[in-house]
């Protein structure tokens, strides 16, 4: 003899043998199909943090790079707009200056960026020049020139006045897959950034 009742959550099944109880969780699920989604849960979670782990030295040089193009375009820009000319100067290996000459004497400080996530200026052993070929003697590199000065044309000038072309290459240490490179035409001032795939460089 079988009799089946059904109280609240639980499941009563009577025979012979004497009661037998089955514990349901409250949505339906029995405790071990319960856990079996738990466990499903946990695992995709702990892939998906990994991932992103695994990401995150790429998109903070991404960060890096955005930021010395953005600088570079800011100095060019000013230096057009306010008919004024505009140095550039690359500090403590992770900063930006942007430093008005003013007419007849005198500077005036602009703007000064600090790389973000511990990015710094670093060329990495192994990884070629720029697509632009610009050179990569350094990880600041724009040739002789001691100074970097955008007119008020939009060029990028030596201290002489003559246009300089170069490269900043960024990146985290000891992560070569965070390479990066933000290139400025001298002739024209147009800056440019390229990512490293680790066998290319990518716009």
């Amino acid at each position: 003899m079988f009799i089946r009742e059904q109280k609240g959550d639980r499941c009563h099944n009577t025979s012979l043998g004497g009661p037998m109880t089955r514990w349901k969780a409250p949505n339906g699920f029995t405790v071990i199909e319960f856990c079996v989604v738990l466990m499903i849960g946990f695992t995709i979670t702990g892939m998906a943090i990994l991932s992103t782990t695994g990401l995150l030295p790429g998109m903070r040089a991404n960060e890096a790079m955005r930021q010395t193009v953005a600088q570079l375009r800011e100095g060019r820009e000013t230096a057009s707009a306010e008919r004024r000319n505009v140095q550039v100067e690359f500090l403590n290996n992770n900063q930006i200056r942007l430093e008005r000459l003013d007419v007849p004497t005198g500077t005036t400080i602009l703007s000064t960026i600090t790389l973000d996530h511990n990015c710094e200026f670093y060329l990495f052993g192994g990884v070629p020049d720029s697509p632009d070929a610009f050179g990569n003697n350094s990880a600041v590199d724009f040739g002789n020139a001691s100074k970097l000065i955008f007119q008020t044309d939009g060029t990028l000038a030596d201290s002489r006045g003559n246009p300089v072309s170069g490269s900043i290459f960024i990146g985290l240490p000891d992560h070569p897959e965070t390479a990066r490179v933000v290139t400025v035409l001298g002739a024209t001032g147009r800056v440019r950034s390229y990512r490293w795939t680790g066998q290319q460089w990518i716009q």
